[in-house]
């Protein structure tokens, strides 16, 4: 069950949401394998190794030497790619394969919070070409994610310019912190992983989203709040159709200003006749 966040409006906060697991349902970018495939960016054989390694990652997490190995190989794939193709492949997909595992539970607390006044904060180890997107998708306020080295020929070179993991995750909190004004004690961090516990602990009220072992060990040894998400939605499904008091509302609102309009119109047919 969800908490309600809290609303204090005299300072500024926000709220910092690890990506994968805790906001969507897979890894972010290793969702997008099939389209760089088609794209001609990997072939066949890398192409099956990611999905393999996807499939590592959803069924038992990630831990430190994981992770690790999933940044090297995924530094050396993305190697000599076109970062202009990249961002154009991520942009004629995102909405087939990102919109669907969006999780409804993430998505409405994205909501509460920027109805709270807080800015929201997508932070990720996936690269910024990948994450960027997801987190206009989301409307997040911002985004901090792993970004990659780019030569003068516009390719990755295969090079981490930052990475965005572990302890650097909670100093890129830190500093978003000090340039933003916000009050870390009054801020909301969510992740699913124990490898977030540093950025998890630098705010005043961690969750643990779909955490691992070692993430559900920490918080409820801390007594922090573990929610569970497992319905992911379209956006556009979650407002298609709006629920029914809200229809009921809308017809009362038009029979009102119907009824307002003829009134107003017989008034003035007999202020004429007059």
């Amino acid at each position: 069950m969800l908490r309600p966040v809290e609303n204090h409006s005299l300072t500024r906060t926000a709220a910092f949401f690890d990506l994968d697991k805790t906001v969507i349902a897979k890894s972010s970018t290793l969702t997008f394998s099939k389209s760089f495939y088609q794209g001609g960016l990997i072939n066949r054989r890398a192409a099956l190794r990611t999905a393999y390694t996807q499939f590592v990652f959803l069924a038992g997490g990630a831990d430190h030497d994981q992770m690790e190995r999933m940044r090297e190989y995924l530094s050396a794939m993305c190697r000599g790619w076109n970062v202009q193709q990249v961002k154009e492949i991520v942009a004629e997909t995102l909405h087939d394969l990102i919109d669907p595992i969006i999780y409804d539970e993430a998505a409405s607390l994205i909501e509460e919070h920027h109805t709270a006044g807080r800015d929201v904060v997508i932070v990720s180890t996936s690269g910024a070409e990948v994450v960027e997107p997801i987190g206009e998708l989301l409307g997040a306020d911002r985004v901090v994610a792993t970004r990659m080295v780019v030569g003068d020929d516009g390719c990755f070179t295969g090079e981490v310019e930052y990475y965005a993991y572990g302890p650097t995750k909670a100093e890129a909190v830190k500093e978003l912190a000090a340039s933003e004004g916000y009050d870390l004690a009054r801020c909301y961090a969510y992740s699913d992983s124990a490898t977030d516990l540093p950025m998890l602990e630098s705010v005043g009220h961690p969750h643990a989203v779909n955490p691992d072992r070692a993430l559900r060990r920490e918080a409820l040894a801390r007594g922090w709040p573990v929610l569970d998400f497992h319905r992911p939605v379209r956006l556009k499904q979650r407002f298609s159709v709006p629920p029914r008091p809200a229809l009921l509302a809308m017809a009362a609102i038009g029979a009102a200003a119907a009824t307002a309009g003829l009134f107003w119109y017989a008034n003035r047919r007999r202020a004429t006749a007059v």
